[in-house]
């Protein structure tokens, strides 16, 4: 079993370790009785390191298959594993990747070992062959075989160094063990997943999520990427899936704004653009200066922070998690360039699914603003890693349902069709901010919350309106948090720049009046959800089938994979129940999508995966020369054509099935800002410099649904830079000639 089991290269690289032990132990045996011990020191070095490396894969393999084993030796039927399981596999995953460690380790040794014997070698050269160098003056000697078997250890020892950075640590195969069965794939990837972010979190200072035994909000965030890992099973490697992304990105465009898009109301971009501010200011951290100044970040933000001024402390506001010398007060408000008594409340250290945020009280506008900050810290990552749908309760629509401001249709509509679903970690996060500014709802013995004691009748801002602003994953916490206030605050608006898809198309369109979302270009984070990411996994298969010069046995392949495991589970389900198998069949005869999955395996898909040399299946050997034209481009409609049948799966309809995840969509209103082209007469020298400045932008009121799928392109990160957004809504202001576009006095 094991030598089944052993990955070609382990064989490999094993001997070559072994051989390098024998001959280093002949050449120390020759060497060693008119030598000193300095003097054979680079060959016991190298050879002693060989040694180590060969009972390091031993130990490595033994526990790559005692965590294999935890795996596939545990119930996959049930979600919620037993503590005792739970515990061994975090135990045996634990001692696998410390193995691995280590044999990373033993690599950066024994190459630092190969430059030092080099370095002899070189050194003895240089002295023209002085046998005095002992070991080196063998070259010299009288037996001929000992040059020979020197040579081989050189050549060997070196060799090896380097081949092992790129073989990886692992020495059987995971496929062996996992075959194609999904759920084993995604329990694997789960805790190698877990385990990395508990270690990464533990470097930031989070030394208690890597103490947590229970599944916490790590494990949650864990299991999604294990989930999105699944193609595993299929046999496509991970450089099959990047391959179809680059092709994604040489071919795919973002969508040109069709001539009968409306452009969207100045009035709305004006206020949005007058409040941004608010949102960036939220980003007290280094992060927001890393971005603007790369390079002087720390003095930015050391500055922004207020340290030159530390006699100004005692008249800054205390808010909750702030530094002693209340930086991050400090920070909001040099950005904002208000004075320190209009922000009256904030919290700046959150836990997980906690959100920091500013209560700013403009006076001279008769406005309470509510800045969300998005994500910057660990935490906030777990945040917008929690993305599986969570159900919506009547109090998170609040606003929605008891708002006498909501038209009775919309209303009604909200309510017959609970019930409703948003990502649930940022649903956890709002509600824990609504408790912080407000308190919860329906609580006769609660006291007034802090915004009604802002904004309730003959208090100070009475009268005054309500705007909720956030950036990225404040922006969808700010959006969530006003459709829970609208029924008290009818007089708020909230804008969301580049917000995470969040809740169901439902809720999203019933909030249209009061929240405004705001996407610039391609940016990544409006288009981010789970059915996203399943799409974006189709579509690098779709970008490789469409590829004329694409290897046409890698498409077919490819195609086949993912066929199979869609027909595998339709055999089950037929056999299971025949009267499910026939409903699913009348609902593709109405153009509804099949269930796409790979989690079912059969004995046509064992045929079909090669479970042989390697785990990892090399699909780039070229098959001709570089100009050869896929004979599939030309008529992909072919019924008997693997091909095309893929292709008519992965491109009907969206509703997908009921093991789907919930479509998750941009909330409110959604304003577009896209550059329009031009033709640029400059030297090709000068481009750089002024491409950027030189852009022009039209923003449009579009469909969310344009929206949301991933547009893979080299500016899609670049593009969810908040300073970016807000250049480009100046520059659409500035383009209409818009009087006061950027002074929010006149505005409000």
């Amino acid at each position: 079993m094991w030598v089944k089991s052993l990955r070609l290269t382990s064989i490999v690289l094993g001997a070559c370790n072994l051989l390098v032990v024998v001959l280093g132990g002949i050449l120390v045996a020759i060497a060693f009785p008119g030598c000193g011990h300095r003097k054979v020191l680079p060959l016991a070095m190298v050879s002693m390191l060989a040694a180590i490396k060969i009972g390091t894969m031993i130990k490595l393999g033994i526990a790559q298959e005692a965590t294999a084993k935890t795996i596939t030796d545990s119930p996959s039927e049930t979600d919620v594993l037993d503590a005792v399981i739970r515990h061994d596999r975090r135990v045996k995953y634990k001692t696998w990747l410390w193995w691995s460690r280590f044999a990373l380790v033993l690599t950066l040794l024994q190459i630092l070992g190969a430059f030092y014997l080099l370095f002899y070698v070189a050194r003895y050269l240089s002295q023209d062959g002085n046998s005095s160098q002992c070991f080196e003056g063998l070259a010299a000697s009288t037996g001929a075989w000992k040059l020979k078997v020197m040579v081989v250890f050189m050549v060997t020892a070196c060799c090896i160094a380097f081949v092992q950075c790129f073989t990886g640590s692992d020495v059987l195969r995971w496929r062996f063990f996992y075959a194609t069965q999904d759920d084993a794939w995604k329990a694997h990837y789960q805790e190698v997943f877990d385990y990395g972010i508990r270690e990464a979190l533990c470097c930031l200072g989070r030394i208690e999520y890597f103490t947590v035994l229970e599944d916490d909000e790590v494990y949650s965030v864990a299991k999604l990427l294990g989930d999105l890992v699944a193609y595993r099973a299929s046999g496509t490697g991970h450089l099959e899936l990047l391959t179809g992304l680059a092709l994604l990105q040489k071919h795919g465009q973002s969508h040109e704004p069709d001539e009968c898009f409306v452009e969207a109301p100045l009035e709305h971009l004006q206020v949005a653009a007058a409040f941004h501010k608010f949102a960036e200011a939220a980003y007290t951290g280094p992060l927001l200066d890393f971005g603007r100044n790369p390079f002087v970040f720390p003095c930015a933000w050391l500055y922004r922070q207020g340290i030159l001024t530390p006699w100004t402390r005692n008249r800054r506001p205390a808010l909750d998690g702030d530094n002693w010398w209340r930086g991050h007060a400090a920070a909001f408000l040099k950005f904002v360039n208000l004075p320190p008594g209009v922000l009256r409340r904030g919290r700046v250290c959150q836990k997980k699914c906690e959100a920091a945020y500013f209560v700013v009280v403009l006076h001279h506008l008769r406005s309470v603003v509510i800045a969300v900050r998005g994500t910057e810290t660990p935490e906030d990552l777990i945040t917008d890693g929690l993305g599986r749908e969570c159900p919506l309760s009547e109090m998170d629509l609040d606003g929605l349902i008891n708002s006498s401001y909501i038209h009775p249709s919309v209303k009604q509509r909200v309510e017959s069709s609970f019930p409703h679903y948003g990502h649930s970690g940022i649903v956890e996060a709002a509600r824990d901010l609504y408790t912080q500014i407000e308190g919860y709802s329906g609580d006769e013995c609660q006291t007034v919350g802090f915004l009604s004691s802002l904004l309730g009748a003959g208090c100070e801002c009475d009268g005054y309106s309500l705007c909720i602003v956030g950036h990225s994953l404040g922006g969808a916490i700010a959006a969530l948090l006003g459709i829970r206030l609208y029924q008290q605050f009818p007089n708020l608006h909230v804008y969301s720049y580049g917000p995470l898809p969040c809740i169901d198309s439902v809720v999203s369109d019933a909030c249209s009046d009061f929240v405004t979302s705001i996407v610039h270009g391609n940016e990544f984070s409006a288009r981010l959800s789970v059915g996203s990411i399943l799409r974006l996994r189709a579509a690098a298969i779709t970008a490789l089938s469409e590829n004329t010069k694409t290897n046409t046995a890698l498409i077919f392949r490819l195609a086949h994979q993912f066929l199979y495991a869609n027909n595998s589970h339709r055999i089950k389900i037929e056999a299971e129940n025949p009267a499910e198998y026939s409903s699913e069949i009348s609902k593709e005869s109405k153009d509804q999508v099949p269930e796409f999955s790979l989690c079912h395996e059969t004995d046509r898909r064992q045929n079909l995966v090669d479970i042989g040399d390697s785990d990892f299946i090399n699909p780039f050997v070229d098959i001709g020369d570089s100009d050869f034209i896929n004979p599939f481009a030309a008529d992909l409609n072919r019924s008997d054509d693997p091909i095309s049948q893929f292709m008519e799966t992965v491109s009907r309809s969206e509703n997908g099935s009921a093991s789907d995840p919930t479509e998750m969509f941009l909330p409110g209103r959604v304003i577009h800002i896209v550059p329009q082209k031009q033709n640029l007469n400059i030297p090709l020298w000068k481009s750089w410099t002024v491409q950027e400045n030189s852009l022009k932008y039209k923003a449009f009121l579009v469909n969310r649904e344009d929206l949301k799928d991933i547009v893979v392109s080299p500016n899609m990160f670049f593009d969810h830079l908040p300073w970016r957004c807000d250049s480009a809504m100046r520059k659409v202001l500035e383009a209409e000639n818009v009087i006061g576009a950027l002074d929010v006095s006149p505005i409000v």
